[in-house]
């Protein structure tokens, strides 16, 4: 075993040594490598992104509450009696005996993006002070906070750094009315910084949405106080809600994106076949300009496991080198780059890419991977070289 190691170790010294006489097909290799999985690490950073982005937004022990079946803000109704009827739920956390409670809607305007100048759908949420401090992380970072009964609004930073015209001070128009920009907030770069907020009771009366809201967020006593009020709403007829923790409906929403990572990884392993193809010829190629080194070892006692492992190791070394280079490509270009796409109620969610160390090792793996099948059957034709090649070779 000794003797098979050490001979590797030659093998592979020399495999190293001679790649400066194949020096382009080698870097034909690493670059594919490298492209490979620059690709396959910006898909998997953007749905890292989006997931991170909806996920941080949600509270184990707030809980949402919407109409039955309605999966989603936009689409859900939530009466005033109903809104009464939550108020005295059990299991609320409550401050000054009132719980900390806070009735929402959700409706859709349009902004201008930046990048395109095409107009797209933004969130303007309705609700008040009890609103903000459900949002963990809450903060203003310029201006002030909107006036309950005028047309004022706070923008999310998020749609401050994708959308045109939301300056603070600005006057912004939303169909028939106008609306001031009177501050800018922070929730930690989570989802709401994609939203507008203003007064409830406000976009109620410009919207013609006399009394009702579309969800109520409430901070529970605990997490497992989830129980409790389902049971609660079970047993009352006049609630046709669902409850669930923020936390799992943000999930549910984040799923949505889930399909671009499946896209990445098949698009990823498309090119992957390309990128093994052409490193089975680069180290066909290696293996034919050392094939009088591999006979002349055979020949004076090297075993062919030794010829193996010395190519399948040059393989894996270039390919991982292309790893490598490919995975700070992507750090460069896309860790923390902005965007935005459709959220669950197609609407633009303001998102970064964010690549991590279990992402990095994905795409590493992906090159050690090509390496690996690229250098399997070039290493098996060295193992089999014929002894008699050395003194062909020498004629």
């Amino acid at each position: 075993m000794g003797q098979i190691i050490s001979q590797s170790f030659a093998v592979i010294a020399m495999n190293l040594r001679s790649i400066p006489r194949r020096i382009w097909m080698s870097l034909a290799m690493v670059f594919a490598s490298a492209v490979v999985v620059a690709i396959l690490l910006a898909f998997l950073a953007m749905v890292k992104g989006f997931e991170t982005t909806l996920s941080s937004a949600g509270s184990n022990d707030v809980a949402i509450f919407m109409r039955g079946g309605s999966g989603a803000e936009l689409n859900s109704t939530v009466t005033r009696e109903q809104v009464n009827l939550l108020e005295v739920a059990p299991a609320l956390f409550k401050i000054d005996d009132k719980p900390v409670l806070s009735a929402e809607l959700y409706v859709i305007v349009d902004g201008i993006k930046k990048t395109t100048q095409t107009e797209a759908n933004i969130p303007l949420r309705g609700l008040d002070i009890d609103g903000t401090k459900l949002r963990s992380g809450f903060q203003l970072i310029e201006g002030r906070m909107f006036e309950p009964g005028t047309n004022e609004l706070i923008v999310g930073a998020g749609i401050l750094r994708e959308f045109d015209g939301f300056d603070l001070n600005q006057e912004v128009r939303f169909g028939k009315y106008s609306w001031k920009v009177v501050g800018v907030f922070s929730t930690g770069g989570n989802v709401f910084e994609s939203e507008l907020w203003s007064d409830a009771k406000v976009i109620q009366s410009l919207y013609n949405r006399g009394s009702s809201f579309q969800s109520v967020r409430a901070k529970m006593d605990s997490p497992a106080s989830l129980t409790e009020l389902q049971t609660y709403i079970e047993n009352e007829p006049r609630l046709n809600l669902d409850v669930k923790a923020e936390s799992a409906y943000f999930a549910e929403q984040g799923s949505s994106l889930s399909y671009m990572a499946i896209f990445g990884r098949v698009i990823s392993m498309i090119m992957a076949l390309g990128a093994i193809a052409g490193a089975l010829n680069t180290m066909y190629t290696s293996v034919a300009d050392r094939s009088r080194e591999i006979a002349t070892l055979r020949a004076i006692g090297f075993s062919n496991i030794s010829a193996f492992i010395g190519t399948i190791i040059e393989a894996l070394v270039l390919a991982a080198l292309g790893g490598v280079i490919g995975a700070l490509a992507a750090y460069l270009l896309f860790d923390g780059l902005h965007a935005s796409t459709l959220g669950g109620s197609f609407t633009q969610v303001v998102f970064s890419f964010r690549l991590s160390t279990e992402l990095f090792i994905q795409g590493l793996n992906m090159a050690l991977m090509i390496g690996l099948i690229s250098g399997f059957f070039p290493a098996w034709r060295a193992a089999k070289m014929p002894v008699m090649v050395a003194f062909q070779n020498g004629h």
